[in-house]
Parts: structure tokens; sequence; C-alpha cells
């Protein structure tokens, strides 16, 4: 009952009650402890934070009670210890610095990841799509007119199909197609109006054709580049 009500007599702000030591505890211990909450913590950096803040304010105690020569026999063995490999003070700074911006930078990277715009495939994934662009495009030149809005709907499905597989969400991955299709479809439009007002009949390949390509050009561009 006794350990009951000391533990919830605690108080939350103060950095040993945090990391769960107490007051004669080694620097090692704290460290361990510091390394121990921040697993725990998981992806809270709420909590994270509180957890260094702590730990760099046991830190700078320490220190202090260094240089006022507190320190227990057990903490001078300890700065010896770690002294014979070097610098005691700097490395455990920048180890806990370093903890903090890992974690930033992890967090970055998840909210952004789905973000990124351009992300070139590596290997064999950019050969893939490199050789299943041309095919189309050659499908589409030799193709019946008739056969145009299927090949740029199949077109329109791989670009959202290779967003999905390189982590893109569905709601952007469909807004992208959307967008590469659309504007393919606005410069078909453009080049043919012009074509028309040339009154150019010598044509290698029809009208519908000549509207399709820029669209067909655009997907197959999106599918190389949206990550």
């Amino acid at each position: 009952m006794a350990n009951t009500r000391s533990s919830d007599q605690q108080d939350p702000s103060d950095p040993y009650s945090l990391l769960g030591v107490d007051r004669n505890s080694t620097f090692e211990d704290i460290q361990k402890a510091r390394d121990n909450k921040l697993i725990e913590a998981g992806d809270d950096l709420l909590l994270k934070a509180k957890i260094e803040s702590s730990y760099d304010s046991l830190l700078m105690d320490s220190l202090k009670a260094r240089q006022l020569g507190r320190m227990s026999n057990e903490a001078v063995n300890a700065s010896q210890k770690e002294k014979n490999g070097g610098n005691v003070t700097l490395p455990v700074l920048k180890n806990s610095l370093l903890t903090k911006i890992r974690s930033l930078a992890s967090t970055s990277s998840s909210d952004t990841q789905d973000n990124s715009f351009i992300s070139l495939p590596d290997g064999e994934g950019l050969t893939i799509r490199l050789s299943l662009g041309i095919f189309v495009i050659v499908l589409l030149l030799v193709a019946s007119d008739s056969y145009i809005q299927i090949i740029l709907s199949v077109s329109t499905i791989g670009l959202f199909i290779s967003q999905l597989k390189r982590g893109r969400k569905a709601i952007s991955s469909l807004g992208w197609s959307v967008v590469f299709l659309s504007t393919g479809y606005i410069l078909g439009g453009l080049i043919v109006s012009n074509i028309e007002l040339a009154n150019n009949h010598s044509l290698l390949l029809s009208l519908d054709k000549i509207e399709a390509l820029p669209v067909l050009i655009l997907l197959w561009i999106g599918a190389i580049l949206l990550g």
C-alpha cells in the first residue's frame, strides 16, 4: 500500500518520475531508462519529446553535480569508464540530439510520402514502364480508330494501379490520373484544332489518333514519374 501511494503521488512533470528512475540512479541507468521509454512511446512524438527533455534535464543536473563536487563514487567510476572511450559530455548530448532529429525525420518522411511528386522507379520497374509505354503507343498507331478509347481507358487504369503499387493513396492516385488524362485531351484538342484550321488533309494519322497521342504520352510519363 505504501508503494502504491508513493507511485500515485509522483509528479508526471518530474524527470525522474517520467523516466522511472530514482535520484540515486547512475548515468548508465538513466540512459538505459531513456532508451526503453523511447521504444515504449512508439509514434507518440509528444511523449518522446517529454522523455528527451527529462533526459536532458537529468544530464544537466549531473553536469552541475560534477562541477560542485557532489558526485558519488559510483558516478565517478561510470564517468571514468566513459572517459576511457573519449569525451563524455559531447557524445551524450550528440546522441540525444540525433535521436530527436531521427524521430522528426522519420515523421516527416511518413507524412510526406503521399505528397511526393517525382519519383523514378528503379531497375526493372523503370524498364517495364518504358517497354509498356512504347508498346501501347505503337498499338495506338497501328490499331483501328474504334480501339482508341479502349487503349486510353486501359492506359489510365494502368497509371492508377502504378501509383497504388508505389505507395500513393487511392484518392490521390485517381486524382492524378484524371489530371493527366484531362491535360492530354486538352493538348490533343488544341493540336487537332490547329490542323483543321490549316486545312491540312495530307495526314498519316487520323484526327482521332492525333488527338489521342498526347493523352497516351502524358499517361505514360505519369506512370514513370509519379511516386
